[in-house]
């Protein structure tokens, strides 16, 4: 099915948040408990979409995912031991496929473009974390070559660890 992925405007924040709580509800209903009711929401979101660094993939004229590729780190990854110094990174935040579109490759086309992005603007890597419930998010990285370092917290989303993952480029 043809696709596009381009940057997400405000007008988009709504449909992503659809988006996002189809994915909490799939992954809770499985026993992730890796986003709620606090996050993703609409004022990240919004910021992504200030900073230029949310993009949306979409059918058609439909939204069915999305991706932030920020070069912010949070502070949550300060402590992490990275593989490459804390210059030149890209950061992915909210990967996100409406669970009815899931398992058809469009997690990968967004990974993709994120990777080309890296490349094309020289990056040295790309980090990331995933929930350390989330097993298929997991071995998703990991089949991509993502090497698995620290783990964080978010308490407010989890009392459990998130992974942090990064791919040197």
């Amino acid at each position: 099915m043809s696709y596009k992925i381009e940057k997400a405007i405000i007008d988009d924040v709504q449909s992503l948040l659809v988006i996002t709580k189809a994915c909490a509800e799939t992954m809770i209903s499985k026993g992730i408990y890796q986003w709620n009711e606090h996050y993703p929401n609409t004022t990240a979101f919004a910021k992504d979409v200030e900073r230029e660094e949310l993009y949306v993939l979409k059918i058609k004229d439909n939204i069915i995912g999305c991706i932030v590729i920020s070069k912010q780190m949070d502070v949550e990854y300060i402590p992490v031991k990275w593989l490459t110094n804390n210059v030149n990174s890209l950061y992915i935040h909210r990967l996100a496929i409406h669970p009815k579109y899931q398992g058809l490759g469009y997690a990968q086309k967004l990974m993709d473009f994120a990777e080309q992005f890296a490349l094309k603007n020289n990056y040295t890597s790309i980090r990331l974390d995933t929930f350390s419930q989330n097993k298929r998010n997991q071995k998703f990285y990991e089949l991509r070559g993502y090497k698995k370092l620290e783990d964080i917290y978010f308490p407010k989303q989890s009392k459990f660890p998130f992974h942090c993952y990064e791919l040197v480029l």
